[in-house]
């Protein structure tokens, strides 16, 4: 054999291995993708374990505090990872954001949203489910704020792995109430307290989804169906948008600033209802600039209504940061307190690295693993436009101001789901309706088998009993599970 052919059959060798490398490079690396964002989540829990024990170091109370920061940073990045879809899903799914940009907004105004206008006092024990006084002592209370802290937060990161939006404040209620009654039995639980909750599981998806199906049901009379859209869309959406400036507006206020400032609802009416006129009258010109040159056909509404939907998908972050965030990390905050003096509080302020931890979780939570929610709310349980999610955002702002009025306790991320349902379902009843009167006026040979109707359904009846069987049992199960945890964590020393 001569040089040549060796050389030939070496250099055939050597891109023979070569190639084996490449191939295990490719394959280590698509194995350790999924790897990357879980990766990721334990740093930031390792970090607010550090920055607990950097802060408090010099305290008796610093390993507790240690593990309570860690399990708050784990029910954060979950809070991150399930709750904010709710607010970005509709915005994502009716095109009107990139993934992407969903994920920028919506960290930046939830972080604000916490560190702004976030709770400064709470109620130790989640509004008032399990009352202070009935627990033995404080190391008693603290493993039992441990135990629902990290219940709550494994309950939500299975619900996210499964795929169902689920209320966190519910979780952390669940939690609460389970460690309150392992600890003190079923007296020491407010049962009219869980009674309004459960209430809520009913009241919050229902409402929600009622108005989100009116809004549809007037932008469809009112401007879609017409023969010249474009007119009556520069009637009618300055008003339809000065209405949700004034809903967020009132919502914000009620809602979202009521640590800042102390505002009364007839006062927030009222401020809702001047931002509503201000907007509306702002909007006139604008919505007839935008609507120059386009034609009349269903897609250039879609623009129309693409730039407050985005604006909407904001405020609800803004507000969700302020008002949930709060009491996710009530347990963290409680657990501080009472490890530093000695004893139960009626009332616990929260440190502003608590409220970090809980700002920074939930945007680290979204970015690592909210676009599989997102997608979820967004597109799979039935298909979004900029009008329909404009509905729902419209309904989420309503309904809590309803709710508020009423004294009726209502889960946000129950409306919000709610009302994609309503919007789904409504559109289901007025296809049927309208192929009802066409089929009034069609032969028999050519009407559509009712085997086809029912597979042309507009909402997914899988994620209907997948996201309402996580409703119903996201309390009892976060608080067995925290029952369990809280006989466990009491048997460990110290």
């Amino acid at each position: 054999m001569s040089d040549k052919d060796l050389e030939a059959r070496h250099l055939e060798t050597l891109d023979r291995d070569l190639g084996r490398f490449s191939n295990l490079e490719i394959a280590a690396a698509y194995i350790a993708r999924p790897l990357v964002a879980p990766g990721i989540a334990l740093v930031f829990i390792v970090l607010a374990g550090l920055a607990a024990a950097f802060l408090l170091g010099q305290t008796g109370a610093a390993p507790i505090v240690v593990a309570a920061a860690v399990f708050g940073a784990y029910m954060a990045l979950n809070i991150g990872a399930n709750d904010v879809a709710n607010n970005m899903g509709p915005a994502v799914g009716a095109n009107a954001l990139s993934m992407g940009g969903a994920i920028a907004i919506a960290a930046v105004f939830e972080s604000a949203g916490a560190l702004i206008a976030g709770g400064d006092v709470v109620s130790t024990v989640a509004k008032g489910i399990v009352a202070p006084e009935t627990l033995a002592s404080p190391a008693v209370f603290i493993w039992a704020m441990m135990a629902a802290l990290l219940a709550s937060a494994l309950w939500v990161n299975l619900a996210t792995w499964i795929g169902a939006p689920v209320s966190t404040t519910h979780a952390v209620v669940g939690g609460v109430m389970g460690a309150g009654i392992a600890a003190a039995g079923f007296g020491a639980v407010n049962w009219s307290q869980m009674v309004a909750i459960a209430a809520s599981w009913v009241i919050s998806p229902v409402l929600g989804g009622a108005i989100a199906a009116a809004v549809l049901w007037f932008i469809e009379t009112r401007i879609i169906f017409q023969k010249d859209k474009l007119a009556a869309a520069r009637v009618w959406v300055p008003i339809l948008v000065g209405i949700m400036a004034g809903a967020f507006a009132t919502y914000l206020v009620m809602k979202g600033l009521k640590q800042l400032v102390h505002v009364s609802l007839g006062a927030a009416l009222v401020l809702g209802l001047a931002a509503g006129l201000g907007t509306w009258l702002l909007m006139i010109p604008v919505t007839r600039r935008q609507s120059r040159g386009l034609e009349n056909r269903n897609k250039s509404l879609k623009v129309l209504f693409g730039i407050p939907l985005v604006v909407s998908a904001a405020l609800l972050s803004f507000a969700h940061g302020a008002n949930d965030v709060a009491n996710a990390v009530g347990p963290l905050a409680a657990i501080v307190q009472t490890a530093q003096t000695g004893s139960i509080g009626a009332e616990v302020s929260i440190p502003v690295w608590v409220m970090l931890i809980g700002a920074f979780g939930i945007s680290f939570g979204l970015c690592l693993f909210g676009p599989k929610l997102i997608r979820m709310v967004g597109s799979q349980i039935t298909k979004l436009n900029p009008m329909r999610a404009y509905c729902v955002a419209l309904s989420a702002a309503i309904t809590v101001i309803l709710a508020s009025a009423l004294g009726l306790p209502v889960s946000s991320t129950h409306i919000a789901v709610g009302a994609v349902f309503g919007v789904g379902f409504f559109r289901e009843w007025d296809a049927e309706r309208r192929l009802r009167l066409a089929r009034m006026a069609v032969p028999e040979a050519e009407r559509i088998p009712a085997d086809e109707r029912r597979r042309r359904k507009l909402v997914r009846r899988s994620h209907v009993l997948t996201i309402g069987a996580a409703w119903v049992i996201t309390v009892p199960a976060a608080a067995l599970l925290s029952a369990a945890l809280f006989l466990i964590l009491r048997l460990m020393p110290g």
